[in-house]
């Protein structure tokens, strides 16, 4: 079957389906990748579909109630930001159950510029991948939101002091993503993210003294240093 901007949803779901690999889904269980719905397509494949089919905000809405995991994560890559809406934004969290979706929907969100919404909202949720959607989006916007003021960014610091307790997996690792990417951003980001992390690895409890001494150890190597050097 070929695909084309004019696909609708079901027939991008049936291209989908005929590509199913069933051995590809315990691959992709070992790394901790939610595989109910899975067909065992790989991103690299999803990609060139989704270069093939462009993007359609209607399409994305349509592939994304499908619930398959290919299908998700095509309509993150195909939804059209400009139009994309926090009401929306906030149904999709509401059904995050994989980091991997919470990864690739959190690019979206940023570039729909919801991440003044969303980050505050989201790090105070309690489900686990709500919460961490709210720092993959920090870890994003450091890096690719070269425009935004760095005071916008080091603002979400606080959140990353408030929530580095939290000691379930997939949080404490973005937790301490987010934290790793403003102290990269630049010179400017790198001091004030260097010293919470050295307040964080002081820390009695374990999630965030590991946050903390892993940020330490990446925010002092010498490929850090050396590149954000004047």
């Amino acid at each position: 079957m070929t695909l084309s901007p004019s696909s609708p949803a079901d027939a991008v779901i049936a291209h989908l389906k005929s590509l199913q690999r069933e051995e590809n889904r315990a691959g992709m269980a070992r790394f901790g990748i939610e595989t109910a719905t899975a067909l065992g397509i790989s991103n690299a494949e999803l990609r060139r579909i989704a270069r093939a089919i462009k993007r359609d905000h209607d399409r994305a809405l349509a592939l994304w109630e499908s619930g398959v995991r290919e299908a998700r994560l095509l309509a993150s890559f195909t939804a059209e930001p400009k139009v994309l809406t926090v009401e929306t934004a906030r149904q999709w969290a509401g059904d995050f159950n994989s980091w991997e979706i919470v990864d690739s929907v959190a690019d979206l969100f940023v570039g729909a510029r919801l991440k003044g919404i969303l980050i505050p909202e989201f790090a105070v949720d309690e489900r686990e991948f709500v919460r961490r959607s709210a720092f993959a989006m920090i870890a994003v916007s450091a890096v690719h939101l070269k425009d935004e003021p760095d005071d916008t960014i080091l603002a979400w610091l606080a959140l990353v002091e408030a929530h580095a307790g939290d000691e379930r997996n997939f949080v404490k690792k973005a937790v301490n993503w987010a934290l790793r990417q403003v102290g990269k951003r630049n010179a400017c980001c790198h001091r004030p993210a260097l010293s919470l992390a050295r307040a964080l690895a002081a820390r009695q409890d374990r999630s965030a003294r590991w946050i903390g001494k892993d940020a330490v150890r990446e925010l002092t190597s010498a490929a850090v240093t050396d590149r954000l050097k004047p």
